[in-house]
C-alpha cells in the first residue's frame, strides 16, 4: 500500500474514535452545564424542583414519596413474610396490586398510599384474628363475614372494637388517597399502566409457582399473613365459582330429609365414650417394623377384628378427622376450603352425631386438650349440639402431651359426678396427646415400655413406647369403668385420627419434611388408621362388613352400635355405605354422594352458603 493509502485509512480508522471523542466531551460539557443551571435554579427557586406549574407534586417528588411510603411494609415483608420465595411472591402481587391501582386511578401517589394501606390493615386485621380464633385472615371471611346480618353483628357484639378500629382505618385510607390525588397531578399513561399490569401479572404467576404449594396448616400460624392472604383468593374463586361450599349436584331425586322431634328406645341407651386416639395407627399396618404385639390389643374390636379406617389427612389437621367424625361429611368436598371446615361450618350443620344424641337424651360433653378458641372449636361445637367443653385450662392442663390416663381420669370424675344427679344418658368425647409429635426426645423415661426391635428408626422407636403406655392407659380406663360404674352400661368407641409423621419412612417420604410439606394421593396407605368398637357391660351389634371404613361414616357406626333408630339423612347413608362399600368421597360413581349432599342442602340440614 502507498503512503498517501495508509495515510488514508489511518485518517478512516481514527475518524470514528475522534467522532465519538468529540460527541462525548459536547454531552458531558452539556451535562456539566446543565447541572450547574440547574444547581443554580434550585438555589434561587427550590419550589420549582419539588411543585409542578399545576400546584401539585412534582414527577419525581411523587415518586421518591411514593417510595418512602413502601419502606415499612417491605420492611415487614422481609421480616415475617418468610424466605426469598415468600418474600419474592408477597412483593410482586403487591405490585401488581399498585399497577392495577395506576390503571384504574391513574396516580403512583394514590396507589403507594391505597397498596400500602391495604397491606397494613391485612396484616393487623390478621393478627387480631389469629389472637381471637387461632386462624389468620382469608380472603373468603369478607363472604363470610359480610354475607348476611347475622355474621354482621357477631363481629359488632364480639369485637366492637376491633372494627371501629377497622373502620377508622379505611375512612384514614380513604382521606389519605383524596389528599394524594390532589397533589398527584401528572397522571401516568392508561397505556403504560396497562402494560404494567400485564407484565406484573406475569412475574406473579411465576413466583406463585417459585413458592410453590401452600403448608396445609399455614392459616393457623402467627406469620406470613399477607402472603396467606393473597394465596387464599385461589380457594375462594374456586368456591364462588361453584355457588356453593361443599359440592353436590344440581338436582337430587327423593323427598326431603326431615328430622324427627324425638327418639324412641325400647331400654335405656348405653353411655358412649368415643376417644379421639391422637396420632394412632396400629402397627400391623406396617409389616417390616419390628415391634412388642402386645400393643395390638389395643386396635382390636369386641368382634376380635382391626377395623381400617381411611381417614382425610397426615401427620397432623386433626380437626379435619374430628370434623367427619362429628358432621358425617367428608372434608374433601370442600374442595380448597377443607382446612377450614370447623370455622366456616358453624351454625351452618343440622341432624349432626351430637344433635341426633341429643335428640335420644343424651348430655354431651367434650375434653379438649388445648384451648377452647384454637380453631374456632368452642363456636363448632356448640353449633353441632357439644355444648360442654372442658378445655385445657378447666382440665389442668400443664403439658402438651400429657399422658391419656390424665384425660381419661377426668372423664371417669366427670361420669362419676353425673351419674350421681341424673339418669340421663351421657356422651363424653375425650382428646388425646400423648403420641403427638414430636418424638425427638423421650417421653416419660421412667417408663420402662417396650419400643421397636433392633434396627427401628429413632422416632419410631419413641412413638412406639408412647403407644405402649397408650394402650396400658386404655386397659386401665375399661377398668376402672367396671369397677366404679358396675350397673352401667358403656359403649367405647375410639379412633385414629391419622398416622404420626414418625411413618414418613415406611410409606416411602422423606423423612426430613414435616407433616405440612407432605402430600400423598388419594389411595395412599398414609390415610390408613383404624376404629374400634367395645363395651364394658354392653355387647355392641355387628359393624360394617367392608375392607376400610371412609371417616365420614364414623357417626353412623356409632348410632348404630348404640342401637339408636337413625333419621332420614342417616338412613341414607346407611344405603350409600353399602352402595359404595364403605366408601365416601372416592365412591364410584360419585353420583350417589353428590346426590345426597344436593338433598342435604334441599332438606336445610346444611347451609352451603
Amino acid at each position: 500500500m502507498s503512503y498517501g493509502g495508509r495515510e488514508a485509512a489511518e485518517a478512516a480508522s481514527s475518524d470514528p474514535a475522534r467522532i465519538a471523542d468529540k460527541f462525548t466531551d459536547k454531552i458531558t460539557g452539556r451535562i456539566t452545564v446543565w447541572s450547574w443551571v440547574r444547581a443554580a435554579d434550585w438555589g434561587r427557586s427550590p419550589k420549582h424542583f419539588l411543585f409542578a406549574p399545576d400546584g401539585g407534586l412534582s414527577r419525581g417528588l411523587v415518586i421518591g414519596a411514593a417510595l418512602l411510603i413502601t419502606l415499612p411494609t417491605a420492611n415487614y415483608f422481609w421480616k415475617y413474610e418468610g424466605g426469598a420465595p415468600q418474600w419474592f411472591f408477597v412483593s410482586s402481587v403487591t405490585l401488581t396490586l399498585a399497577a392495577c391501582a395506576v390503571l384504574v386511578f391513574g396516580r403512583i401517589l394514590v396507589a403507594a398510599v391505597l397498596v400500602n394501606a391495604l397491606v397494613g390493615i391485612v396484616a393487623t386485621v390478621a393478627w387480631a384474628k389469629h389472637q381471637a380464633m387461632d386462624m389468620v385472615l382469608h380472603a373468603y371471611d369478607l363472604v363470610f363475614y359480610l354475607s348476611s346480618w347475622s355474621t354482621v353483628g357477631f363481629l359488632w357484639r364480639d369485637f366492637r372494637s376491633h372494627v371501629i378500629a377497622l373502620m377508622a382505618a379505611l375512612v384514614a385510607t380513604i382521606v389519605a388517597a383524596a389528599i394524594a390525588y390532589r397533589f398527584d397531578t401528572r397522571p401516568v399513561r392508561r397505556q403504560t399502566a396497562f402494560i404494567a399490569v400485564i407484565l406484573l401479572v406475569f412475574v406473579s404467576t411465576i413466583a406463585a409457582a417459585v413458592k410453590g404449594e401452600r403448608r396445609h396448616t399455614q392459616y393457623y400460624w402467627n406469620g406470613l399473613h399477607v402472603s396467606s392472604f393473597y394465596s387464599s383468593w385461589a380457594e375462594t374463586v374456586e368456591t364462588l365459582w361453584r355457588g356453593q361450599l361443599i359440592e353436590a349436584a344440581h338436582s337430587a331425586p327423593g323427598a326431603p330429609f326431615t328430622m324427627p322431634t324425638e327418639c324412641t328406645t325400647a331400654t335405656k341407651p348405653p353411655h358412649i365414650i368415643l376417644i379421639h386416639e391422637e396420632s394412632v395407627v396400629p402397627p400391623a399396618n406396617f409389616p417390616t417394623l419390628q415391634y412388642d404385639h402386645r400393643v395390638d390389643r389395643l386396635f382390636a374390636s369386641h368382634d376380635g377384628k382391626v377395623h381400617p379406617l381411611r381417614v382425610e389427612t397426615y401427620g397432623g389437621a386433626s380437626w379435619l378427622t374430628e370434623f367427619s367424625v362429628l358432621t358425617g361429611l367428608s372434608t374433601y368436598s370442600f374442595g380448597g376450603m377443607q382446612q377450614f371446615v370447623q370455622p366456616l361450618m358453624a351454625d351452618k350443620l343440622h341432624d349432626t352425631l351430637p344433635e341426633a344424641l341429643g335428640r335420644c337424651g343424651y348430655r354431651n360433653v367434650v375434653f379438649y386438650p388445648l384451648d377452647r378458641n384454637f380453631v374456632s372449636n368452642e363456636k363448632f361445637y356448640a353449633s353441632i349440639g357439644l355444648k360442654e367443653m372442658f378445655d385445657a385450662k378447666d382440665q389442668g392442663v400443664t403439658s402438651d402431651t400429657e399422658r391419656d390416663r390424665f384425660y381419661f381420669g377426668n372423664a371417669l370424675d366427670e361420669i362419676a359426678r353425673h351419674l350421681q344427679k341424673s339418669r340421663q344418658p351421657l356422651f363424653t368425647m375425650v382428646f388425646t396427646m400423648a403420641t403427638h409429635s414430636p418424638y425427638d426426645t423421650t417421653y416419660m423415661p421412667e417408663e420402662d415400655v417396650p419400643g421397636g426391635g433392633p434396627g427401628t428408626d429413632p422416632e419410631m422407636n419413641e412413638y412406639l413406647r408412647r403407644l405402649a403406655m397408650a394402650q396400658t392407659d386404655y386397659d386401665d380406663l375399661r377398668h376402672e369403668l367396671a369397677h366404679r360404674f358396675p350397673g352401667e352400661r358403656f359403649l367405647i368407641v375410639h379412633y385414629g385420627d391419622h398416622q404420626p409423621i414418625a411413618t414418613r419412612a415406611l410409606l416411602g417420604v422423606n423423612n426430613k419434611l414435616d407433616a405440612e410439606d407432605i402430600s400423598l394421593p388419594l389411595e395412599s396407605p398414609g390415610f390408613i388408621t383404624y376404629y374400634a368398637v367395645d363395651g364394658v357391660n354392653y355387647r355392641p351389634p355387628p359393624l360394617p362388613d367392608v375392607e376400610t371404613l371412609d371417616v365420614p361414616y364414623m357417626p353412623l357406626v356409632i348410632l348404630d352400635a348404640a342401637r339408636l333408630p337413625l333419621s332420614d339423612s342417616f338412613r341414607e347413608r346407611q344405603k350409600i355405605l353399602a352402595k359404595c362399600e364403605g366408601r365416601y368421597f372416592t365412591c364410584k360413581p360419585r353420583d350417589p354422594i353428590l346426590a345426597f349432599h344436593r338433598r342435604l342442602i334441599d332438606s336445610g340440614l346444611v347451609d352451603a352458603h
